[in-house]
């Protein structure tokens, strides 16, 4: 490992711009364009760094940060407020709880956490849109965010490298 690409352990730096690179994504898939009559996949961006958040360090702040970000959601696509809200923070409690076994597991381990996280994250809106509307939403499009957001997976894998890189216990 190297020790020369090792930055200072900020708290703007592990929290802040992944957040403003999460709602930057979002924004910008939100844009209405259509390619062949398809438009672009809406993943929900904040489950990586809630799952890294998760994983590398409690903080006090993410859970704050996950719930602006969530409510951000809700605005941008227009769905009742405070659905993303608790859904993240649902799932990131998930991973908060079982924290101690993901520990120092291996990549093929800490995908599948991260593919579990998001399936009990869109559970929970699948299931909380479901009550609020009566009706349940398509499944189709479910899939359709839910993809996408595991191919998000990668992003939180190397925001745990980055935390792991500047936190000398780690070393």
């Amino acid at each position: 490992m190297s020790f020369q690409g090792s930055r200072p352990l900020d708290p703007w730096r592990w929290i802040g711009v992944p957040t403003l690179l999460c709602l930057s994504a979002s924004v910008l898939f939100a844009v209405p364009l259509r390619v062949f009559g398809l438009q672009l996949p809406e993943p929900v961006f904040p489950l990586a760094p809630a799952f890294a958040w998760a994983v590398i360090r409690p903080s006090v702040l993410a859970p704050f940060v996950l719930m602006g970000t969530g409510l951000f959601l809700d605005l941008l696509w227009g769905g009742p407020v405070g659905l993303w809200p608790v859904s993240i923070l649902v799932g990131y409690a998930l991973v908060l709880f079982c924290r101690s076994m993901l520990t120092g597991q291996s990549r093929a381990v800490l995908i599948g956490w991260y593919v579990f996280m998001v399936l009990v994250v869109m559970g929970a809106g699948y299931f909380a849109t479901m009550f609020d509307d009566g009706v349940a939403p398509s499944l189709l499009a479910t899939l359709g965010q839910f993809v996408p957001t595991i191919l998000l997976y990668p992003f939180a894998d190397r925001l745990i490298e980055r935390f792991e890189d500047a936190d000398v216990r780690f070393r």
